[in-house]
Order: C-alpha cells, then sequence, then structure tokens
C-alpha cells in the first residue's frame, strides 16, 4: 500500500480547539496512554470529517496498522465530545437578535439506504437522506443546524417541529426562506408562486433570491465538510456529526 502526505483545508484553530476538547476528556475519564497522542488523534478525527476519508485509509496514513476498530473509536470519541458545546436554538435567537435578518432553509444529507427505507427517502430530491434545517445570518454566516429528520419530512414540517417558527416570531425578525415554507407565519417571508406573475411580483422574487442566496453560501460551508456529501454510518449518528461539523465550524472561523 502506498501512503502520501496531503492537506486539509482547515485552519490550525480547528486542530487546537478539538485537541484542548480531547485532552479534557482524557482527563476525566483518566486515561494514562494511547497509541495516538491527542493532537494526531484530533487530526486523524478532521481528516475523516472534513475530507471523508474512510477508516482503512486513515489506519494505513496514521501508522496505526490494521487497527480500524482504534480509528473507529477515535473518530467517535471525537465526534462526542463536540455536540455539546453546539448553541442551543435559543442561544442562536440571542445571537439573531442583533441582525437585521435571517435566512432558513433545509437541506437534505444523502445517505446510504436501500429503496425499502422508505422514510428517508426525499420525493423533491428523489433520493435518500435525512433533512436538516439552517439559519444563516447576514454575509452567509451558518449560525445553526437543526438535528436531523428522515429525508421525507417536509421543510416547513420540520421548521415547526424543531419550534424554529415560534422562535423567530418570538424573536420578531425578519426571515427569508423559499417557497418550501409557503404557509409559515408572518415573520417568515417567501417568494411568489406561479407562472405568470405581475412586474411587481417578479421584482419581488428576485429581490428576495438575491438576498436567499447568502444561505446558499451556508449550505456550501456546511457540504466543504465532504463526510456530510454521502453518510454512510448509522442515521441515528447523524445530528452528532452534524453537530460536531457546526462547532468545528465556529471553532475555525
Amino acid at each position: 500500500m502506498l501512503v502520501y502526505p496531503s492537506s486539509i483545508d482547515l485552519s490550525t484553530r480547528a486542530l487546537r480547539f478539538l485537541a484542548g476538547q480531547l485532552t479534557a476528556r482524557c482527563r476525566d475519564i483518566g486515561t494514562r496512554w494511547r497509541r495516538l497522542p491527542v493532537a494526531r488523534q484530533a487530526l486523524l478525527a478532521l481528516a475523516h470529517l472534513r475530507c471523508g476519508d474512510t477508516y482503512a485509509r486513515l489506519a494505513a496514513g496514521f501508522g496505526i496498522g490494521i487497527g480500524i476498530a482504534t480509528v473507529y473509536r477515535y473518530i467517535r470519541e471525537a465526534i462526542e465530545v463536540l455536540p455539546a458545546l453546539t448553541p442551543t436554538l435559543a442561544g442562536a435567537m440571542a445571537t439573531i437578535r442583533t441582525k437585521v435578518f435571517v435566512i432558513l432553509d433545509g437541506t437534505l444529507l444523502p445517505i446510504d439506504r436501500i429503496a425499502a427505507d422508505t422514510p428517508y427517502y426525499s420525493g423533491t430530491h428523489k433520493r435518500h437522506g435525512m433533512n436538516v434545517q439552517v439559519l444563516t445570518v447576514p454575509f452567509g454566516r451558518l449560525q445553526w443546524a437543526s438535528p436531523a429528520l428522515p429525508g421525507s419530512t417536509h421543510d416547513l414540517t420540520a421548521a415547526r417541529q424543531h419550534g424554529i417558527i415560534d422562535a423567530l416570531t418570538a424573536a420578531g425578525r425578519k426571515c427569508w426562506a423559499d417557497k418550501a415554507y409557503q404557509g409559515a407565519c408572518r415573520p417568515v417571508r417567501v417568494p411568489f408562486r406561479g407562472r405568470h406573475l405581475k412586474q411587481w411580483k417578479r421584482c419581488h422574487n428576485t429581490t428576495h433570491a438575491k438576498i436567499r442566496c447568502l444561505g446558499e453560501q451556508a449550505m456550501a460551508t456546511l457540504k466543504g465538510w465532504r463526510l456530510l456529501r454521502k453518510l454512510r454510518c448509522s442515521t441515528n449518528r447523524i445530528t452528532a456529526i452534524v453537530q460536531a461539523v457546526l462547532v468545528l465550524h465556529h471553532a475555525s472561523a
């Protein structure tokens, strides 16, 4: 097997942050020795999340030999220490109240499932996945991501289930969203639907799209973590992975 050096397009702040969290965990559980030091373990976890490298490739690249199970434990431990640091919806709303507006959008994280897994099949995207709702503040900064729901869940249903609509109403901030959120309460502004619209409605939709495109930047930031482009793990772990990515994104910003 050939091994070659590579790079990860992340700042060293993310590595130092994750290594600090792992050091604190080792101190709490009383770990005295590990095959890899915490800095290398943090780098291994970042390579998996950011680049989507498999356990076998990481085991060979980091010199663990055939210890694929060791790689799995290291990555799972790194992911488990981060969700506790994820900002809650209430905490995100405290920041959103200081902004002029917020953008709400949903995305489908593709998963590896068969056709029989109906709850995870999205009729809109024609594929299996998990629905994640994202809040973006001006300038396209990813602020908050919701827990993952089965892909068959409609965006508006997911937003209501997570309490996003009620939180936006209480915050009193303008929210821009796409047509999937048609029927939400007053703070959520959506474009007009239909093919033959009047001139002023078409102008409104154009302006609406220019503002909402900032939310697409946040989605691109989220999908920049290549593991999220095709998840092959248990659906019970996807929420923790999304939360870990969100924390690392904020730590490296």
